[in-house]
């Protein structure tokens, strides 16, 4: 054992492992693909709350799941242990919208595609998929359901507020129905012909209803 062997680095002989140009031309392309990513998540996001710091985490996503890749596969040691270390880890971030874990795993997928070297896979499947879920997005809303819940005072006015609901939209169904004496409460899922919402004012003009109220909602209902 010679005196620069006692002295040699293992850490520094891997700072040559990856190249400036390769680092800095994977991270400039994922900060580009997280932007597309954010930006399709924001054209179809259809939820309640809209949370512009997951936008962010899906830029910073792609971001460092390219950048952990790209330290994997320059060394196979390295890459063993990274997988043993991310194992343990767990997140507890409940995901509200089911969409959203499509878009975390679409950032995750394009960071590891985007650092293993397949950047046109990347680029291109990234553009198709985000074309995908624009298309779908838009047919979703062009057939948005909204709840009609209505307060009547009896059988005669029920029944004409529900023909009238059949008159303006394609499909009505009855969600819940209450009743007490001398008042009826109806919860009615509508799906509408246009987007003309004029009916309610027909609705709450109606005798015996007291009033119409109209509730957009994203299908799921419970009751």
């Amino acid at each position: 054992m010679t005196f620069n062997d006692i002295f040699k680095s293992s850490f520094l002989e891997n700072v040559g492992a990856v190249s400036v140009l390769d680092m800095g031309l994977a991270l400039l392309l994922a900060f580009g693909l997280g932007l597309f990513i954010f930006f399709v998540y924001k054209k179809t996001y259809a939820g309640v709350m809209y949370s512009s710091s997951f936008g962010v985490t899906l830029i910073a996503l792609t971001m460092i799941t390219t950048l952990v890749i790209l330290a994997v596969t320059s060394n196979i040691v390295l890459s063993l242990g990274m997988v043993g270390a991310l194992s343990i880890v767990r997140f507890r971030t409940a995901i509200k919208e089911p969409l959203d874990i499509a878009f975390l795993f679409w950032a995750i997928a394009a960071g590891i595609v985007l650092a293993a070297g397949l950047i046109p896979l990347a680029v291109f499947g990234s553009v198709f998929i985000g074309i995908i879920i624009l298309i779908f997005a838009n047919l979703k809303d062009m057939s948005r359901p909204y709840i009609v819940v209505i307060d009547c005072d009896g059988h005669d006015s029920e029944q004409a507020a529900l023909k009238l609901l059949g008159e303006y939209s394609a499909r009505c169904t009855v969600k819940s129905k209450t009743a007490r004496r001398g008042q009826v409460e109806l919860n009615v899922e509508v799906r509408l012909k246009n987007g003309n919402t004029d009916f309610v004012n027909d609705l709450a003009a109606l005798n015996g209803v007291q009033s119409a109220v109209l509730v957009s909602y994203n299908g799921d209902y419970m009751g």
